[in-house]
């Protein structure tokens, strides 16, 4: 069975490695401190045969790869989107050396939201790319912030989905919610403990009850983690977020099922699974693992054991992936 993965990442330290010290630890980032398995990078840099190695153990088809953060949101200006290009002409490099076995989203320079616009329209146009992936906020605003909307339009424009990915929450943030505990304990809390999770919900809902998704109707979005947590809280944020009340033209419910998609990335339970099917349908979730983060044979095992018919397990493991990705070259 062809098995697509879509929240797969890499970094590469030649170009990470411009980016100030300085600037990377403001923003939260300390090496060794988002997973107990330590330092992933070895595997983050692996573009080549222990990757496909790994993947070949766990019978996975294609990654679709994106850069692991710190990245050009730290960068202002040119040094941005410098970075940025550079950044997708080498994963294109490295994509274009098994092109049935990976594909990418593009990294944008997303300080600079309109050369953000024409990167994400080179990559998709001119490197082959399946749209882009955004790590979280960008100098502390969502967007929904109006800066944004280059963005947005050329996604909607090139038919193109974004993939809301988690990111390291504000200092402010943590300061309030996120310390006071152990520094581990701290910044697990503040990441992939919860606090990435109810960030990019909240991200999500931002878009959607500030009016910008009314604004892009056929701009689709993909969340990681199960839906991060929406799922279980959509009839809630539909019951709270009533249309007449909050000003936008469609449900909360109605705008979720129609444009923004789930992976399955790290969580590898059978609960969160069934509430995001029961809520956004079938047709909107798509398997993916988060490597290095999680494991592919942990990832893989879990995809064999889910008790549904054939034609759904297809849908979740690729199906629904080549639909809206459909710029995936097939073996």
């Amino acid at each position: 069975m062809r098995v697509v993965t879509l929240e797969e990442h890499v970094s590469f330290a030649a170009l990470t490695d411009r980016i100030d010290k300085g600037a990377i630890a403001r923003r939260g980032f300390v090496p060794g401190t988002s997973r107990p398995a330590g330092n992933p990078q070895p595997e983050l840099e692996d573009v080549g045969d222990g990757r496909l190695k790994s993947m070949d153990e766990s019978g996975i088809t294609m990654q679709v790869l994106s850069v692991s953060g710190p990245g050009a949101e730290l960068l202002d200006g040119d040094w941005g989107i410098a970075l940025a290009r550079d950044y997708n002409d080498a994963i294109c490099e490295k994509v274009s050396a098994h092109p049935t076995r990976f594909a990418a989203f593009a990294h944008l320079p997303m300080t600079v939201p309109q050369a953000a616009a024409d990167e994400l329209e080179r990559a998709v146009e001119k490197l082959g790319f399946c749209g882009a992936l955004i790590n979280g906020a960008t100098n502390d605003r969502f967007l929904d912030d109006r800066q944004f909307a280059p963005i947005l339009e050329r996604a909607e424009r090139l038919a193109v989905p974004l993939y809301l990915h988690p990111g390291i929450p504000p200092q402010a943030v943590r300061d309030v919610y996120y310390s006071g505990m152990s520094p581990i304990a701290d910044r697990l809390l503040a990441m992939a403990g919860f606090g990435w999770h109810a960030e990019t919900a909240i991200h999500v809902l931002r878009l959607i009850v500030s009016g910008t998704l009314d604004r892009y109707p056929k701009l689709q979005l993909i969340i990681g983690h199960m839906g991060e947590m929406l799922p279980m809280m959509m009839a809630r944020c539909d019951q709270v977020f009533a249309p007449e009340f909050v000003g936008i033209r469609r449900s909360v419910q109605q705008t979720l099922r129609e444009q923004v998609h789930i992976t399955t990335s790290g969580l590898f339970t059978l609960p969160p699974l069934m509430a995001a099917i029961d809520t956004f349908g079938i047709d909107r979730v798509m398997f993916s693992i988060d490597y290095p983060y999680s494991s592919n044979v942990i990832g893989r095992k879990y995809l064999d054991s889910l008790p549904f018919a054939p034609v759904d397990i297809e849908k979740i493991a690729h199906l629904n992936a080549d639909r809206l990705l459909r710029r995936l070259a097939h073996a």
